[in-house]
């Protein structure tokens, strides 16, 4: 069984589900009623974890968040109500959200990461204190590292405003988790967060998907279709890799910008819109301008409120706390029992570069969740690319290396790991045709006999990124 959890909570309906929940998921609960005291009870049991209606909790008294953490300093109390009354109340460390109507999914993960973060100070036995406790923006964006504190102000800022923001940074740091963020903690969070990844969609089918059609605009089009910014209508449309849409496609999203109306494909009537753009491309939009690949005015449009989310090098404090998150994660999903990560091993992965960010860290864990299956994760379980003196997979084409022929290529005498040869191979074939063509995905795909949506995917699944 896990540690105790207090649950406070006057209507016995909600109470009784959300004890039987977590009593099912292995925790020890403790129920309070409206006339229970809450103080008796945190001094005469070891709770850390308190799960609580916020309103039941103020009712019963204004400061009782700060009695509460007198009494014991390493509580934390998960707190589950609207996201306005969330926001009025001074921020700490130790009161985290989880946003009504209640979500019981949504409640076991919150929870689990609170243990989390307490596993984590006791293996490594600093305390816990209110500085240290992670912090977990609309419990999906994780970090305590300056830089990620700041974004959290940042992104909770823009959620009031109804600006169009643009969100830059490199391939797999979070991008459409911070859009996500922006839309839950806005005004619109009750309606529609529609996401469009403008590379994965041919060109000639974005404009219908973004737009819609009627009846008999093209071959196939057998009825009226509505487009994502039908569906985002009141709430947000988030456009990632905005850099890869086409010149046509760029003036008429310009104009949606401008007047709020957009046509569908094949109709002459146009349709009004209220959806909130966040933008997001790790492209760098401003060379785009410069080389005329991206129109200068639709950028600044664009980037209205421009965010830039932080690589993961450049916040290495928030890998610990990570790796955990995503242990817990997967040690849940795949019945696993990996008690972490070795401090030689935790100490190698701080020292990597991290080429592919974020969505890396999390494939590398549920890698070695899978493969270990239980015990500690030690240096010796960590693939090949992460050892101390091995070659990262390359964040630019800038220096890469030519393809090397099957001739070129020797037999070590200690063997080789075909898998990764094979897949270090297409790296630098890929790498080298976005070189050739000026980082142009469509001419490098037919340089490579794909379709333009494989290569996207590719890029993506492998976290290769190209800097013209």
């Amino acid at each position: 069984m896990h540690s105790e959890l207090l649950i406070v909570e006057n209507d016995r309906k909600t109470r009784d589900l959300v004890s039987a929940f977590l009593t099912y998921q292995g925790y020890s609960t403790t129920v309070l009623g409206e006339r229970d005291d809450i103080f008796d009870t945190i001094g005469s049991k070891p709770h850390r974890v308190v799960i609580a209606d916020l309103q039941t909790l103020l009712a019963r008294s204004p400061d009782i968040l700060t009695k509460a953490w007198e009494a014991s300093p390493d509580l934390v109390i998960l707190a589950y109500d609207q996201p306005d009354t969330a926001r009025n109340l001074p921020h700490n460390e130790r009161l985290l959200f989880i946003p009504k109507p209640l979500n019981l999914d949504e409640l076991e993960s919150v929870v689990m990461r609170a243990r989390e973060y307490q596993a984590l100070q006791a293996s490594s036995g600093e305390p816990s204190t209110s500085e240290e406790f992670p912090h977990f923006l609309c419990s999906t964006i994780i970090g305590r590292s300056r830089t990620m504190l700041t974004l959290f102000e940042m992104l909770e800022k823009v959620a009031e405003s109804n600006a169009t923001v643009l969100i830059q940074g490199e391939s797999g740091t979070g991008k459409e988790l911070a859009a996500r963020a922006i839309h839950q903690l806005s005004s619109r969070s009750s309606k529609n967060f529609v996401p469009v990844n403008c590379a994965a969609i041919p060109d000639e089918l974005l404009e219908s998907e973004l737009f819609g059609h009627v009846k008999g605009a093209f071959t196939g089009a057998y009825a009226n279709r509505p487009g994502r910014f039908d569906m985002a209508d009141k709430g947000t449309l988030f456009l990632d890799e905005i850099g890869d849409m086409k010149a046509n496609l760029q003036v008429k999203l310009l104009r949606v910008l401008q007047t709020k109306e957009f046509e569908p494909v094949g109709s002459a009537r146009s349709q009004k819109v209220d959806a909130r753009i966040i933008a997001a491309t790790n492209s760098n939009l401003e060379q785009l301008v410069a080389n005329k690949d991206f129109r200068e005015d639709l950028y600044y449009r664009l980037s209205v409120i421009p965010i830039t989310i932080p690589p993961l090098r450049e916040r290495r404090e928030d890998i610990p706390l990570l790796i955990n998150h995503f242990l817990g994660r997967f040690n849940h999903d795949k019945r696993r029992l990996v008690k972490g990560f070795s401090r030689e091993a935790l100490e190698i992965l701080r020292n990597y570069d991290w080429p592919g960010n974020v969505r890396e860290l999390e494939n590398l864990v549920e890698r070695m969740v899978t493969l270990k299956e239980n015990g500690f994760i030690t240096p010796d379980d960590l693939p090949e690319r992460y050892q101390p003196g091995s070659r990262p997979l390359p964040r630019s084409t800038s220096a890469a290396p030519a393809p090397a022929t099957a001739q070129a290529e020797e037999l070590p005498a200690n063997g080789i790991c075909l898998n990764s040869a094979v897949d270090a191979f297409e790296n630098r074939l890929i790498l080298q045709a976005l070189q050739r063509t000026g980082g142009n995905k469509k001419e490098a795909a037919s340089l490579l006999n794909l379709k333009r949506t494989t290569l996207i995917e590719k890029l993506k699944k492998k976290n290769l990124q190209f800097d013209a």
